[in-house]
């Protein structure tokens, strides 16, 4: 089945990743107007590009740029393994530079997908299709674009605008906040063609823009405004939440876990876009960094995961709730198998490997003297920092890939939530949906009693700021929530610690890549690099 739902993600993974310098490009698809597609199967071998472009990068480059440039996550070298080349000490440290790896990857990767949205446009308006097909194909494909040129002006700031195929000439950056201009008006534009998720066609628009995919994007935006374009939005993100929250067919699910477990799909009622995955390539590669290998067997689990991934101590301490089962899902302290409901089993301890000692995972992340964020390799060495199953191990990961299955969300309702109080908490008016008037304290509160944690008392920035934490940990919006809070350059010291973190604030935009820049000569650097 969920191979079937996923059709538009995984049927024809048929465009290269082309960069914006690269306007050249020959036209990937068979198809033109004269045999425009109709069949569902050559309609989703076209439109699948966007959403197989999208899943290639997300999970991994895209993620580590949003994730180890924060206290969330770190790939700490174990005696030199795992450093590869410095990248994830650069990202830690903030001191990547014009060529690092995933600044140069995600740029290609978010001008491609790009560049695949302006070619289908462009082939969909000279198609001979009925007037609405063509409509409702030309709102999906510019939801798609706006969503890829949210991710760059996200990460880049200043990029180009291209919203034509093929390019005639080289284009240059335009400001961050023409940027948010264009991306608003797109996304405004084709609302009213988008369709309405309900219980009838949650399946087909799984992991495909909807109305709701287009506000929480809008939301997200408003929220961030200041940062973008330095003028608050926050009464327009409350208009955002509540054109989602009024659609009663999106809910809270009751289980925290079902959201990212394995079997994760178009069943979760809280999902609003999310990045379908299987156990193919690309795959969802957070179980196989994030987890503790030795546990591995215990598990159910026949392949040899990473051991390099695992939270810092800071974060770790904001889970610090009694009865939430968002706790739950760090490995930290002595190990045991899990029994059926996903629990410690207390008669099962785990050891390490031709030994009756106790695997035991400690916190600390305590650096080797005079190793650049180097934690050694020794059994003890490989137990330091908490491990996360959010993600919760995948049997049938095979071998070939070590991937897992979960698909992940990009956007629910959990968020949109979370934002809206946070907007009310800035500036907005509390406003009622279904006749509940929802304060920032009744929504945090919602989002806790669904965890089973104890419920505030109050809520002002820095507890939702924590409670965001708790949330979306390894969701891909830490670094989003740190710069809008002016935290990002906050520096979390591990012992031994040899380096420092660069403070400056032109930090909180990534530079354009070397290669761009010499490839088109009209881009012009960001500030600070």
């Amino acid at each position: 089945m969920k191979k079937i739902i996923i059709l538009f993600n995984i049927l024809a993974c048929l465009m290269v990743l082309e960069s914006c310098s690269k306007l050249d490009v020959d036209v990937e698809s068979q198809y033109v107007k004269d045999n425009f597609p109709f069949t569902n199967s050559d309609y989703a071998a076209l439109y699948g590009t966007m959403y197989s472009n999208l899943s290639s990068q997300y999970g991994v480059p895209y993620w580590r740029m949003q994730e180890l440039s924060t206290d969330a996550a770190i790939i700490p070298a174990r005696d030199g393994n795992f450093d590869d080349g410095g990248q994830y000490r650069q990202l830690h440290y903030h001191t990547w530079t014009i060529d690092h790896p995933n600044v140069r990857d995600i740029w290609q990767w978010g001008f491609g997908g790009i560049n695949n949205c302006n070619r289908l446009i462009n082939l969909t308006n000279e198609s001979s299709v009925s007037a609405t097909q063509k409509s409702s194909s030309l709102a999906e494909v510019k939801a798609m674009r706006a969503l890829y040129y949210y991710f760059m002006m996200d990460l880049y700031g200043n990029v180009p605008i291209i919203d034509t195929f093929p390019v005639s000439s080289l284009p240059g950056n335009q400001t961050r906040d023409k940027v948010f201009e264009f991306i608003e008006k797109e996304l405004l534009a084709v609302i009213p063609q988008l369709p309405i998720k309900d219980n009838n066609n949650r399946v087909l628009l799984y992991g495909r823009p909807t109305q709701a995919m287009a506000y929480a994007l809008l939301e997200k935006m408003y929220l961030n405004s200041e940062v973008y374009t330095g003028k608050p939005r926050y009464a327009d993100a409350v208009i955002m939440a509540d054109n989602i929250l009024k659609n009663t067919n999106y809910a809270l699910d009751n289980k925290y876990s079902d959201i990212f477990d394995v079997n994760n799909g178009p069943q979760i009622n809280e999902t609003i876009f999310a990045v379908p995955y299987d156990q193919q390539i690309p795959g969802n590669q957070i179980t196989r960094f994030g987890f503790y290998p030795a546990l591995a067997a215990a598990y159910g689990i026949n392949v040899g995961f990473s051991i390099a991934m695992s939270t810092t101590p800071e974060y770790y301490n904001r889970f610090n709730l009694n009865n939430d089962i968002r706790n739950s899902f760090w490995l930290i302290g002595k190990q045991y198998a899990p029994d059926a409901n996903r629990k410690p089993d207390l008669t099962k301890p785990v050891f390490v490997a031709g030994t009756t000692t106790q695997i035991e995972i400690t916190p600390d992340l305590i650096l080797k003297p005079g190793k650049p964020m180097d934690l050694g390799n020794t059994v003890a060495d490989q137990a330091k920092g908490v491990r996360s199953v959010k993600y919760w191990p995948d049997v049938n990961a095979i071998q070939a890939t070590r991937l897992n299955g979960n698909d992940m969300p990009l956007l629910r309702l959990a968020d949109v939530m979370l934002m809206k109080a946070e907007a009310i908490l800035r500036g907005a008016t509390a406003t009622t949906v279904n006749s509940e008037l929802q304060t920032p304290l009744v929504l945090v509160n919602k989002i806790r009693a669904r965890a089973g944690a104890s419920l505030a008392s109050s809520v002002d920035l820095s507890t939702l700021l924590d409670e965001r934490a708790r949330e979306f940990s390894w969701e891909a919006w830490r670094r989003n929530d740190l710069i809008r809070f002016g935290q990002f350059e906050t520096e979390y010291p591990l012992p031994n610690d040899v380096l420092f973190m660069n403070k400056d604030i032109t930090r909180r935009i990534y530079p354009i890549p070397a290669n761009e820049l010499k490839l088109n000569t009209n881009l012009k650097q960001n500030p600070g690099y």
